[in-house]
């Protein structure tokens, strides 16, 4: 099965009514510059924001745009990379998961209204089952994937090579499955919002 190829339209609109019953809210973005717009409307000044590794976000020019301070929000992550102190850096990276926003990928999406997300550290979990009360997955449309076993074949046979060959280019060091969350629903009752903005073009790995 080819894990690359962007899901139908019809596919993707399918998908905006499962999640909906997920309590999951689907925004469909016909390229990552319209996504970053959304974003950039989804999110008021002064909240605090903290984002995870993502080659999606880096496509689409969330990173920059973050880093570039234009936002008015509180940038967690450039707080958290300034502090040279080890000890105060670790302290600050476990504040970080009260984030207001917390905006990251996921590696895979099942029409049936699973998605899937896979991390070696763990570091961003904390944000996506718990903590922050706004979550934004930023998805390309080419990680719907038909069933939930398809979803896991996805991150381990697809995802994992991938990310684990450029982890090494990057940064010298591999990765690793060490954790995997399976986010079924979103609990109404935990008062959170949770988006996947779904992107109709190939994002991400």
């Amino acid at each position: 099965m080819s894990f690359d190829i962007v899901a139908s339209k019809d596919t993707q609109e399918n998908l905006v009514t499962t999640l909906k019953g997920r309590n999951v809210e689907v925004i469909l973005a016909e390229n990552g510059a319209a996504a970053l717009d959304k974003i950039k409307s989804l999110i008021p000044q002064g909240a605090s924001v903290m984002n995870g590794s993502s080659v999606t976000l880096e496509t689409i020019g969330f990173v920059d745009y973050l880093k570039s301070g234009a936002h008015g929000w509180n940038n967690l992550h450039a707080a958290i990379l300034a502090e040279k102190d080890p000890a105060k850096q670790s302290a600050l990276r476990k504040q970080a998961v009260l984030s207001d926003y917390y905006l990251g990928s996921v590696h895979a999406i099942a029409e049936t209204g699973e998605m899937i997300i896979g991390s070696n550290s763990g570091s961003q979990l904390p944000h996506v089952v718990f903590t922050s009360p706004n979550i934004i997955f930023v998805a390309g449309a080419q990680k719907i994937v038909p069933t939930f076993d398809t979803a896991m074949q996805r991150l381990k046979e697809y995802v994992i090579p991938l990310e684990d060959r450029h982890m090494q280019e990057k940064y010298g060091v591999g990765t690793y499955p060490s954790k995997i969350v399976i986010f079924n629903r979103e609990n109404p009752m935990m008062g959170r919002t949770v988006w996947l903005m779904l992107v109709n073009e190939k994002l991400g790995f």
